[in-house]
């Protein structure tokens, strides 16, 4: 049932998986807006000596830079990451695997 949703509706599986998702130019213009508008307000506070305008600015640009950064990590690069990583071993399995060898390979 699971492979034929896949192959009728390939987007409403990636919109439910969370797997692959487009880049969308309006959320790089818009996380650039919010970037250089955020660091604008941060200079005003400076100049205005008001630390909450300072702060505000602050956090106008970090959701500005999340927005830029979470349009470039795609479903792609993700993926490519989880693969890389679910085929080593980690440093935890290896020492479980000489435990295993030690004690229960006699």
């Amino acid at each position: 049932m699971e492979a034929a949703l896949v192959q009728d509706d390939p987007r409403l599986v990636s919109t439910l998986s969370g797997k692959i998702r487009a880049p969308q130019g309006n959320r790089v213009v818009a996380g650039l807006v919010c970037l250089f508008g955020g660091m604008a307000i941060i200079l005003a506070g400076l100049v205005a000596k008001i630390p909450a305008v300072g702060i505000a600015g602050f956090i106008i640009a970090l959701v500005g830079s999340f927005l830029i950064i979470s349009n470039f990590s795609s479903g792609k690069m993700k993926n490519a990451s989880q693969r890389t990583q679910s085929n080593k071993k980690g440093w935890g399995d290896r020492l479980e695997d000489r435990w295993d060898r030690r004690n229960f390979d006699k």
